[in-house]
């Protein structure tokens, strides 16, 4: 059994390899910029660990592997573009340093290429692999969809952040995990069992991020807290708080909502903490554990082998960046 931090560093020697061709340039040279900013490869490498929950590593895992982190950069491309993002962990986003076309294409092609990884997988596997993994690739679509009506909306209830959170986030984690147990032999039982958890781990991780942009420490988190409340994006944290505040508080959140001012931060947190939003996504945030570890218990292996994925569900929620 491996470690999370040993199977990131197996993957990430393995996805060193080429994975465009050298022409165009104009369009694969970002491509190889785009992927060399790095990233914490969480979703790839849960593929592997679902893979060794039931079984020795397969070939074919990183071949998904290599398929779930190109898609997923995919997003992060679009995404981009969408959200008129000029930095991506520290650097310039695609479509600035290069242009919008240029983007929009590069995203495309990592699709695609993730499609060829997905090919690579023995026929044996393939019809389960191709149908969750088409379905994770639309539901992604949806969520991010979603996303963006909710920016245009004054109120989401929390059922309608929750089930966009579990699209955009949540699905392909796991989806990561239940791809690699199908390599490994797993059973439709603990296929199902191993899914779940994977989602719930999300929710629990989208949590999380809602919670440190809020309330990080910048010298941990890597920067100032309350982006999201400058961009008054609907987050766990301002759904609860619009839920359970007084009428008072709620005039202060809407007419916080329509400055820029320069204690807007500042006031809102406020609020958050006046209504205990501190210490409510701290208990959700069990709660959600809670359920999946229970998802991961039911699964049929012995305990042994589970320590890895316990080990990276704390990781993730006990991260301060």
């Amino acid at each position: 059994m491996h470690s999370f931090k040993e199977l990131a560093e197996k993957f990430n020697k393995d996805f060193e390899t080429e994975h465009f061709p050298k022409t165009p340039a104009s369009l694969y040279e970002p491509g190889n910029y785009f992927l060399s900013i790095g990233g914490k490869r969480i979703r790839p490498v849960m593929c592997l660990l679902g893979n060794e929950l039931f079984s020795d590593i397969h070939p074919d895992a990183y071949q998904l592997a290599n398929a779930v982190e190109l898609f997923h950069n995919f997003t992060l491309v679009h995404d981009d573009m969408m959200d008129a993002a000029t930095l991506r962990r520290g650097k310039t986003t695609v479509h600035i340093k290069y242009d919008e076309s240029t983007a929009l294409l590069l995203g495309d092609v990592m699709l695609i290429r993730a499609y060829e990884y997905i090919q690579n997988v023995q026929p044996l596997h393939l019809p389960k692999i191709l149908q969750l993994f088409n379905k994770t690739a639309k539901e992604v679509c949806e969520g991010q969809q979603l996303d963006m009506d909710f920016s245009k909306r004054d109120i989401v209830s929390m059922n309608e952040y929750i089930h966009m959170i579990t699209l955009k986030t949540s699905v392909l984690l796991a989806a990561s995990l239940e791809m690699g147990a199908i390599i490994g032999g797993a059973s439709v039982n603990n296929c199902k069992h191993l899914y779940e958890f994977g989602k719930k781990i999300g929710i629990a991780f989208q949590l999380q991020d809602d919670y440190l942009d809020a309330f990080g420490d910048a010298a941990v988190f890597g920067k100032e807290p309350g982006g999201d409340i400058k961009q008054n994006k609907k987050t766990f944290l301002l759904i609860h708080a619009l839920e359970v505040a007084n009428e008072d508080q709620k005039k202060q959140l809407s007419a916080l909502m329509q400055t820029e001012a320069s204690d807007k931060v500042e006031k809102v947190l406020s609020i958050f903490k006046s209504c205990g939003v501190d210490d409510w996504a701290a208990a959700a945030k069990s709660n959600y554990m809670k359920e999946a570890f229970e998802h991961l218990e039911a699964i049929a292996v012995v305990s042994e082998r589970k320590k890895p994925l316990i080990d990276l569900a704390h990781y993730l929620m006990n991260r301060n960046q």
